[in-house]
């Protein structure tokens, strides 16, 4: 049986004190990964609330466009690839997410990050068998919700506000949320408000139109849902000002059976009270104000939890377990409808497709419609059997993002890719890395590639400027100052008062990298970093991109040079070249220019050679790990199996 809606209030001190206690470093890394992207927030029944939070955040500290989903509109609708998506769930079973979670998994959006309540579910499963997914579980502590989100919904809205305020904030801004949210849970708040006395009018009507601001959007959207799912009575939402435009006529044709309640945040005040002054006066009404800041969303919740509490009590109904119909049941287990297969043209298998929309960046509908998508299949197979007909005598591969997963970066590479480039160095076979990396890509390798391969591995640090053997403890040259043409740009950088606010600037011989304080966005510190030195003359210098970082070479600093330091070793050298940035301004797009190059991730619009030839739905490692599985080693040499990649 459903717990009762009174004792889940009960528990909401115990959420709070779980709230500031979890560690949430994970979710700010994800959360930073999405800092300068639009965000989509998708949920369902309670998550739906949740993702109504999240969305306003995302405007609120990152500055950027964010929507709210349902998995339905997820599964039938387009969403733009360059997005960060969120897909909240507290139970992580209903069919619905499930079927939500695929359709992002096959299209790949920029950024997956999926906040569960619950390990060990389909959806949990699925997130593992996709690397890429970022995916976040935090069991609440009040255990399962009744038939309304209450301690999980304060437990996930609270952890995105509070890795928002840790990203963007300072840390008296949370410590002010929770005293405010504290001083609300405590059952004598309802009391000092006379709240019960004040809402019974609105009690006794059928419709109350809920009135709120941008800051207490998650309160209101949380009445609509808790109201509706348990029948405590009918809701109509509009914020002051979309009140204004035509939704009052509702007043003035059913006034005699409705209410109004405002949701009041300080900057709302004035025009709150201007609007609830002009409303008749024989319809009741009640305006709540709420702290501003931070604090206004999540005090808003509280306030809905003890609205409906309320509201339960006046229609004689437990929130917490109303009773569900048979039908109601069968409906909930209804199979969502499943993403639209396409019907390629005969001769062009689903896998090729995927490659060639990850080509072109263009879908297979439009491709069709222009008539080009025959002559990109063409491009892909003059590709793949020029790959698949070479003979490869060593391999440049880029290291995080590409080895090691971007966000995990000083993590190990995984046992399976560790084992295979052995086994290619058993071939006598050259293993080259081209890294943005120092000395700690030679110290990681150092730990799982045996000594007696050392020598044949090759290692191009910070992008090339030094390429020495993984036997050379004394490589690279980490001393930390910028010379010859890098020396005026790294003055210029450090005179910017916003770059040197956001960003930590790291001076070596041949590069300097600028990487992210906080949630500052990568896309605009590259726009400002490239007009910062145009401006002095700088052009001998390259800016690049990394999944983490910006770099800013020396003159003839290139990835290039590994494939160089090869050829010298063996001019007739044939070299596969794989990476994740090969896109224009990634700091794998030179070396993946190169013949016989494959993408990881992002990729270049040239169609002989950087294709991603990956399965769909997985990115990084996990497709380098599927090009290494395809390859068969003999000696000093290697090739890729007829038919792999297919």
């Amino acid at each position: 049986m459903a717990k009762p809606y009174a004792s889940e209030m009960e528990q909401l001190n115990e959420t709070l004190d779980w709230l500031c206690q979890v560690d949430i470093s994970g979710l700010v890394k994800s959360l930073k990964a999405s800092s300068d992207l639009p965000l989509v927030a998708i949920g369902s029944g309670g998550s739906l609330s949740a993702a109504h939070g999240l969305a306003t955040n995302h405007r609120q500290f990152a500055g950027k466009l964010s929507n709210v989903a349902t998995p339905l509109e997820v599964v039938r609708e387009p969403i733009d690839g360059q997005t960060a998506n969120w897909l909240l769930s507290a139970g992580g079973r209903n069919v619905d997410i499930l079927a939500a979670a695929r359709a992002l998994i096959d299209r790949e959006p920029r950024q997956l990050t999926v906040v569960t309540g619950r390990d060990d579910t389909k959806l949990t499963d699925l997130c593992r068998a996709h690397p890429f997914v970022d995916l976040h579980i935090y069991p609440p502590p009040a255990g399962k919700d009744g038939f309304l989100a209450t301690n999980s919904l304060l437990g996930f809205a609270g952890l995105l506000q509070r890795a928002y305020t840790s990203l963007f904030g300072q840390p008296e801004d949370w410590n002010k949320t929770v005293a405010v949210l504290r001083s609300m849970s405590d059952p004598a708040f309802s009391h000092r408000l006379n709240l019960k006395e004040q809402a019974a009018p609105l009690w006794q009507r059928t419709t109350t139109v809920i009135l709120y601001g941008p800051s207490t959007r998650l309160g209101a959207m949380d009445i609509e849902s808790k109201f509706t799912e348990a029948a405590l009575g009918s809701i109509q939402l509009a914020d002051f000002r979309n009140f204004a435009h035509g939704r009052h006529h509702w007043l003035a044709k059913r006034g005699d059976d409705s209410g109004v309640l405002a949701l009041v945040a300080p900057e709302d005040k004035m025009l709150a009270d201007k609007t609830m002054e002009l409303l008749p006066d024989d319809i009741p009404q009640l305006s709540i104000d709420l702290p501003g800041g931070s604090a206004a969303g999540l005090a808003s919740l509280l306030a809905a939890f003890k609205l409906t509490a309320l509201a339960g009590i006046a229609q004689r109904i437990d929130p917490g377990r109303p009773g569900v119909p048979m039908f109601g049941r069968k409906l909930y287990k209804l199979t969502p409808p499943k993403t639209p297969k396409r019907k390629p043209p005969h001769g062009i298998s689903g896998r090729d497709i995927v490659a060639i929309e990850r080509k072109t960046k263009q879908s297979f509908d439009r491709l069709m419609h222009s008539g080009s998508l025959q002559t990109w299949n063409d491009h892909l197979n003059s590709f793949r059997d020029g790959l698949l007909k070479e003979t490869f005598n060593a391999v440049v591969l880029d290291y995080d993002g590409t080895i090691v997963e971007t966000r995990s970066r000083l993590d190990p590479p995984s046992e399976g890719i560790v084992k295979k480039l052995i086994e290619m160095l058993e071939a006598d076979i050259w293993v080259c890395l081209a890294t943005g990396r120092g000395k700690s890509a030679r110290i990681d390798l150092q730990k799982c590639i045996p000594s007696t391969h050392w020598d044949k591995v090759l290692l191009g640090y910070y992008n090339g400027a030094e390429v020495s053997s993984l036997s050379d403890n004394l490589a690279p040259n980490g001393e930390a100052r910028a010379d010859g043409d890098l020396h005026p740009a790294s003055e210029l950088l450090n005179a910017n008062g916003l770059i040197c606010e956001f960003f930590e600037q790291e001076d070596r011989n041949h590069q300097i990298t600028l990487t992210a304080k906080s949630g500052y966005s990568a896309d605009h510190l590259y726009e400002s970093v490239v007009e910062l030195l145009s401006g002095v003359g700088s052009a001998a210098l390259s800016v690049v991109r990394s999944g983490h970082s910006i770099d800013i070479l020396a003159p003839g600093v290139s990835k290039l040079n590994v494939a160089d330091a090869v050829i010298q070793n063996n001019p007739d050298a044939s070299i596969l070249s794989i990476g994740d940035s090969g896109g224009l301004n990634g700091n794998d797009h030179e070396l993946l220019t190169r013949p016989h190059s494959l993408g990881v991730d992002k990729i270049n619009a040239d169609p002989k050679t950087c294709w991603n030839l990956g399965a769909q739905g997985q990115r990084g490692p996990s497709i380098l790990t599927e090009y290494l599985n395809a390859i068969i080693c003999s000696e000093g040499s290697f090739k890729f199996r007829s038919g792999a990649l297919k």
